[in-house]
């Protein structure tokens, strides 16, 4: 009897404590009296309500960020590129880099490479991924995390540096009059989405194929065999890749610098790109990421472009220490890769990125407080955008005031197409630079020697460059 009276009393504290967890009349009436109706609420109030957060917000007297272009080291520009709808600014700052080797090789002043091209192969290598991943996983149940996160991901248009050096020194580069743009390689959501459905009907397929008794020799053809249709399907929509091509470049009055010569791929890319190195072994990624330890290896699983590529690999390390292997790049007048979560306080028209010239504490009758790591832990923050680091404004004794990036939004957007940071910005919101090693101090090559830790897939830090 005592225990079933016991249980009876259990339960009943359960059910009041649930009750209690929702809001009561006596709960909504404690948050109604904790709301002062004065004059100055109320004026607050119609300003929130009536116009753009954002706008409000902004300090007038604190937006000079912007307005000062003035930069210490400051690399020349290569042109503005635009992505239009897509999302493929991990590709165009990859080969922004690589474009400012090509242009000093070439002697000219004005160059883009032809991202369609390597966009083809970067949807095919990423599909065929998708396919045998399944054909991997086809042991485990639909509801397994690794099988649920390939079904919700077949396939993106964004990516990460490491993709760029696996689909170049795979596939070459070409220049972009060679293979022009199209309208879906400009937009490219609505075609993304038909061939994710495609490929989520092959990959059921292969499963249930594999549920059948099918071997993995006859899981590989019938994938081969569907992959035929995912390659016309890309042909519609983006061409099919030149194999071989004539170029000559261009001068200012767009009168041919040397003869037509004949070219593949890799041909031009292995001439025109040859300064740039090893885009693989020669190069380093380097992350700031507080919510795990520094001086540490971090691989995250299955983040790759192509089935036989590299995962994305990276040296965590504090600001202090990526900034300046970031400042000798730019002494050395090296461009580089760079993303950050590039949404926070900024002011598009001017190019502005500057957490002091909003004011949404005052505005909202609150305090933002959390701080790097515990933004990248709840998802508040994360790199979600790639741009070519090229400028930095130093003080007298060296450290950094602003920096400048050339982004690939058009000429039209920001500053005259670049984005200018204060360093404050620089520290809370820049996630990842990608620099020769050359540039990094031994102690930390050192360290980027060591076995990496293996993160999962969907790890808050896995979020692709758009």
């Amino acid at each position: 009897m005592k225990r079933i009276l016991s249980v009876f009393a259990a339960g009943a504290m359960a059910f009041a404590a649930s009750a209690q967890s929702g809001i009561t009349p006596e709960v909504l009436s404690a948050l109604r009296q904790g709301y002062e109706d004065n004059s100055a609420a109320r004026a607050r109030q119609g300003i929130v309500s009536t116009g753009s957060f954002k706008k409000t917000a902004l300090r007038p007297d604190v937006n000079t960020t912007g307005k000062n272009t003035y930069f210490s080291l400051d690399i020349r520009n290569t042109g503005i590129a635009n992505q239009q709808s897509s999302g493929r600014c991990w590709m165009f700052t990859g080969l922004n880099v690589l474009r400012n080797k090509a242009m000093k090789k070439l002697g000219v002043s004005g160059f883009q490479f032809s991202h369609v091209y390597l966009f083809f192969y970067d949807q095919l290598e990423k599909s065929n991924l998708f396919l045998q991943g399944i054909i991997d996983t086809r042991d485990k149940s639909l509801d397994d995390q690794n099988v649920q996160w390939l079904m919700q991901n077949p396939l993106s248009d964004g990516g990460t540096y490491t993709g760029v050096a696996d689909l170049v020194t795979k596939y070459g580069l070409i220049p972009a009059e060679v293979q022009a743009e199209t309208w879906a390689s400009n937009n490219t959501s609505e075609f993304c989405s038909h061939l994710k459905r495609k490929l989520r009907e092959i990959a059921i397929n292969l499963r249930e194929q594999a549920a059948d008794g099918k071997s993995v020799e006859q899981l590989q053809a019938y994938k081969v065999e569907q992959m035929k249709t995912v390659y016309r399907m890309l042909v519609m929509a983006y061409g099919e890749p030149v194999q071989e091509f004539l170029w000559a470049p261009k001068g200012k009055d767009d009168k041919p610098l040397s003869e037509l010569r004949k070219y593949t791929p890799m041909e031009f890319y292995r001439e025109y790109c040859s300064e740039a190195g090893d885009l693989q072994k020669d190069y380093v990624m380097l992350m700031n990421d507080p919510s795990r330890p520094y001086n540490k290896v971090y691989e995250i699983d299955m983040d790759r472009h192509l089935y036989d590529g590299h995962n994305w690999l990276y040296l965590n390390l504090d600001i202090r220490d990526l900034a300046q292997i970031a400042i000798a790049s730019l002494r050395d007048s090296t461009q580089m890769y760079f993303s950050c979560d590039v949404g926070k306080f900024l002011d598009s028209k001017s190019g502005m990125l500057d957490i002091q010239a909003w004011d949404y504490d005052d505005l909202l009758g609150t305090t933002f407080g959390m701080n790097k790591k515990q933004r990248i832990q709840t998802r508040d923050s994360g790199s979600s955008h790639a741009m070519t680091l090229m400028a930095v404004d130093l003080d007298e004794k060296g450290n950094p005031i602003k920096w400048k990036v050339e982004n690939s939004w058009g000429a039209s957007s920001g500053h005259n197409g670049y984005l200018i940071m204060t360093n404050e910005w620089f520290n809370e919101y820049m996630f990842r630079v990608v620099v020769n090693r050359k540039y990094v101090p031994k102690k930390f090559l050192k360290l980027a020697d060591q076995t990496p830790v293996r993160l999962p897939a969907w790890d808050p830090m896995f979020m692709e460059e758009q």
